[in-house]
């Protein structure tokens, strides 16, 4: 399957800010069973684009914009192959934990194990794990992670704007709903207290008319992945109940969302910001001919094509001075 994702970002500030410098996660990783095949993006004012890879592989584009300015957008649009992921099992043997165990005592997925920034034990959590009956001697892990994904799903009502893109998983907690980087967050803790190495997933999930998602179809998605001897990294999405298809576009991986944000940046000025975000995704069972210069949806006011376009160029990411504040950032639905 063949989707093209257009996602733009807006920035509105009141009054203008001096300087902007920002870094964006927007293109698609190609690996596994997933390939980019295209990918641009754009801002407007206009800007440089740089480019680097991150500790995780992915890929980052940086710039700044050092003129006064009120409106910042950022545009990119993709062009990305998908195909099935491998069938999953029904279960698996109860001798996998002794793998497991051998593999995450020889510290290859420390990192994916450890308390992260917003994924962290808190007592709300042993409450949450004796409700859903999560113990790891009951079942085998891939049957446990499914029954993990499904008691989420009943557990907590998907509910946009309950939490922030800040907000400790102990406010889901509390509350018993939230959107999709809440699920991934509290699923992510229990799953590693149970020494099985799992990570954030951001990215998009391709909506249609039969699979009923719960999740936003205008917004970026949060899914997890944990690490299972002979099968790699699973997929499973505990915000619509579902393992991970061919509907699932990664672009970014980490320990959490403060390793993934689709944009992060921060700018000189006393202001007041608004943040606006739409992405549209199409579908389609053969490749998209974009052509040369593929034309974005610009929002009103945006430099034409031609003018907007930056060339990318590898560079490390930039350092800025204390003293500039943060810029908001996309929660994912």
């Amino acid at each position: 399957m063949f989707y093209t994702i257009r996602h733009v970002t807006r920035y509105h500030y009141n009054p203008p800010v001096a300087e902007s410098v920002m870094e964006v996660r927007a293109r698609p990783r190609t690996e596994l069973n997933q390939v980019c095949r295209r990918f641009e993006l754009r801002t407007s004012p206009r800007a440089k684009l740089f480019e680097y890879r991150d500790v995780f592989g992915n890929t980052v584009e940086h710039f700044d914009i050092p003129a006064r300015h009120a409106r910042l957008a950022i545009a990119s649009e993709s062009l990305v192959e998908v195909v099935a992921p491998p069938k999953l099992p029904d279960a698996l043997p109860a001798s996998v934990w002794d793998v497991l165990d051998a593999a995450v005592d020889r510290g290859e997925f420390w990192e994916m194990l450890a308390p992260s920034f917003f994924a962290r034990h808190t007592p709300a959590l042993d409450q949450l794990a004796r409700d859903l009956q999560f113990d790891r001697r009951r079942e085998d892990p891939l049957t446990m992670l499914r029954s993990l994904t499904a008691g989420l799903f009943v557990a907590f009502e998907y509910a946009p704007q309950t939490t922030r893109v800040d907000s400790p998983i102990d406010h889901a907690l509390e509350l018993r709903r939230g959107v999709c980087q809440d699920f991934a967050h509290i699923m992510i803790t229990m799953v590693r207290a149970l020494r099985i190495p799992c990570r954030y997933v951001s990215g998009y999930l391709a909506h249609d008319a039969l699979s009923h998602d719960r999740s936003a179809a205008d917004a970026s998605h949060a899914w997890v992945e944990a690490w299972l001897p002979d099968l790699g990294w699973v997929g499973l999405d505990p915000t619509n109940n579902l393992s991970a298809t061919e509907r699932y576009i990664r672009v970014a991986v980490g320990r959490d969302y403060a390793d993934v944000p689709p944009t992060r940046g921060i700018f000189k000025g006393e202001t007041e910001s608004k943040l606006e975000v739409s992405v549209v995704i199409e579908t389609s069972a053969a490749p998209v001919d974009l052509g040369a210069s593929a034309a974005l949806d610009w929002p009103t006011g945006v430099a034409d094509e031609a003018s907007a376009a930056a060339a990318l160029v590898v560079k490390p990411p930039v350092d800025v001075v204390a003293h500039r504040q943060q810029q908001q950032q996309q929660q994912q639905q």
